[in-house]
């Protein structure tokens, strides 16, 4: 059978290129075999349950601890814990149906396996765990994934079923490992069975954990030595340079790894492999895959709607340093999710340059989509195939005065709202003819754009009136400028002083900066 890059669900050795699961998880078999509880977490798609199969599989092989896999992600909607508890029940049975060790066990109709009816409070999964540990010969290893997905009391009453066993298990049988997985690490546990202040008391279910591991993205040298196995299988290589630019691309998000692979390989090549794979390939896959807005990026982006991401991102939109404290539960939980990360200066980023794209066109769109339905002739365009810019200008200046006041609003964006509704604007210009590059000044309040259309190239800096300085602002889009080459760019300034009229706000200004033409557009 032919392998493939896969880019939906857990991989398999026979079916998809990977890298062996327990190398990017050093040292956790010598954790499971010190019968320790723990937490695994990572980003949504970064390889959790391939690994987790992976590890069921090699302790087993080991022969001296059994090893079993629930998902409790079915469990999601149930906050009750009477309904939530049996459903995380039916859950383990339907697996251990599987299992050649256990599947007679839960078979039995006069075995002591807890009913399925609605249970006593807070028995179920600690007696079934305990008649599985019962019944195997050798110490019990449990993996619980998408742990994140239960909430409120439900999740609440599962935590203390596993403390309670824990604290008896010397007593009692009971399982000797059990690894928490999911999305977010145990801090967010914490919060989230806090709600309003509530506190769990003493007998906090968090006090078990020895350990809080991560699995972290590919490096350069992941992504090579993924490739190469499809060169061995195929013949089919990639040039020079592409790995380097997958990671500048991804810095290693494996699904997007897997995703820009995926489209060389079949789309953009069909399947030819006597064609290399280029620099230029990887450019076209990763513009491909941001307009596609497959699954994985879907699902996240939604999570730009949710009120916690929002007062975590915005800030970094609009170019600030940090908008919420480091201990901050949403902060850890934007960088849980792998929306953004920390640089080496503990600046908050977007997760990779891809996603930075994602985020900013999505928020976009619907600006995009008026546009593209207001304008039906390209005014924009000149002779020559440029821009002309000073039309736009204009052109987006009249717009904004006569819609800004109609509080505008991009899923509760409402500071980033000029910024996303400008990018809409421009957006749609380029839409079938060029690409916008989107940088994140950090730091310096501003947002950088550079519009691509043909073999033009134009900056354009979006900046907050108040964030604006007459001997700092023109130095930064000069030296933005200067980096790009280019010695001619805009700068739209948006003025939110409710005080002001229009005929204040609104205005054109050129000005010299280092020998640099630097057009103030004032809106």
């Amino acid at each position: 059978m032919e392998r493939s890059f896969n880019i939906a669900g857990p991989c398999f050795p026979d079916e998809h290129y990977m890298l062996p699961a327990l190398e990017r998880l050093p040292g956790i078999v010598h954790i499971v075999e010190q019968r320790s509880y723990f937490v695994l977490h990572a980003a949504r798609q970064s390889g959790k349950t391939t690994a987790l199969m992976a590890l069921v599989e090699e302790i087993n092989g080991r022969g001296r601890m059994n090893a079993l896999y629930f998902t409790v992600e079915t469990v999601q909607r149930f906050t009750d814990p009477r309904e939530g508890i049996p459903k995380i029940v039916e859950s383990m049975r339907n697996a251990v149906l599987r299992h050649p060790l256990f599947k007679d066990l839960v078979r039995d109709p006069n075995s002591e396996i807890p009913s399925l009816r609605p249970p006593p409070p807070g028995l179920d999964v600690k007696a079934f765990l305990a008649l599985l540990a019962e019944k195997s010969e050798k110490p019990l290893v449990v993996f619980f994934d998408e742990v994140d997905c239960l909430s409120d009391d439900t999740l609440i009453t599962f935590l203390r079923q596993l403390r309670d066993g824990y604290v008896m298990r010397k007593v009692s049988p009971f399982p000797a490992s059990i690894a928490l997985v999911g999305m977010r690490d145990i801090r967010d546990y914490k919060a989230r069975v806090r709600p309003d202040g509530q506190t769990l008391g003493s007998a906090s279910p968090f006090n078990i954990i020895s350990e809080d591991l991560t699995l972290g993205n590919f490096n350069e040298g992941d992504i090579s030595c993924l490739y190469a196995q499809h060169t061995e299988a195929t013949g089919q290589v990639f040039c020079d340079g592409v790995v380097d630019k997958v990671y500048e691309y991804t810095r290693g998000q494996p699904w997007l790894v897997n995703a820009i692979a995926r489209e060389c390989v079949l789309k953009i090549h069909e399947s030819r492999y006597d064609e290399p794979v280029t620099v230029e390939d990887v450019a076209t896959a990763k513009e491909t895959i941001i307009r596609a807005r497959g699954t994985h990026v879907d699902s996240l982006m939604e999570r730009l709607k949710e009120p916690r991401v929002r007062r975590v991102v915005e800030p970094v939109i609009l170019g600030k340093e940090r908008g919420v404290a480091v201990n901050d539960d949403d902060y850890r939980y934007v960088l849980d999710l792998g929306l953004l990360r920390e640089n080496e200066a503990h600046i908050l980023v977007p997760g990779n340059p891809m996603y930075a794209e994602i985020i900013l066109r999505y928020l976009s769109n619907d600006e995009q989509v008026h546009f593209y339905s207001k304008y039906g002739t390209p005014f924009w365009l000149k002779s020559d195939g440029s821009l002309d810019m000073p039309a736009l200008m204009a052109e987006f200046q009249r717009f904004w005065r006569e819609n800004s006041g109609a509080d505008r609003e991009v899923y509760g964006y409402n500071e980033a709202t000029p910024h996303l509704v400008m990018m809409g604007y421009l957006q749609r210009v380029v839409n079938g003819g060029g690409r916008i590059v989107r940088e994140m000044a950090l730091g310096s309040k501003r947002l950088d754009l550079c519009v691509e259309f043909g073999k033009f190239r134009y900056a354009v800096e979006l900046k907050m009136r108040r964030n604006f300085s007459p001997t700092e602002s023109p130095a930064q889009l000069a030296g933005y400028l200067d980096h790009l080459g280019l010695t001619e760019g805009w700068m739209a300034v948006f003025d939110e002083d409710t005080a002001k009229s229009w005929d204040e706000k609104i205005y054109n200004r050129d000005e010299v900066f280092n020998g640099k033409t630097l057009h103030i557009v004032g809106l």
